[in-house]
């Protein structure tokens, strides 16, 4: 058996920017479709991440990529990989 090193262990998510009013943090929503297990119907889930972004130049609605990280503060786990344009 091989180790992984931590960076090939890292989740990583994609989403899209919900809020920039915080401070080198971002707020991201992340959007997964399933399937109930009775009725077969899909459905959205959705959950918001707290990302740091040091650089601070995001903008609502843009799509980003982002990794696990140490914990920065108490609901900050995630640092921003990527970012496309709007």
């Amino acid at each position: 058996m091989s180790e992984n090193s931590p960076k090939e262990m890292q989740r990583t998510f994609s989403g899209t920017v919900v809020s920039t009013k915080m401070q080198k943090t971002l707020a991201v929503r992340v959007d997964r479709v399933l399937v109930h297990s009775k009725y077969g119907k899909r459905f959205v889930s959705s959950k918001k991440y707290l990302v740091d972004a040091p650089t601070g130049k995001f903008e609502v609605g843009q799509k980003v990529e982002f990794a696990e990280c140490r914990p920065l503060s108490r609901r900050k786990r995630w640092r921003v990989i990527t970012r496309s344009e709007k």
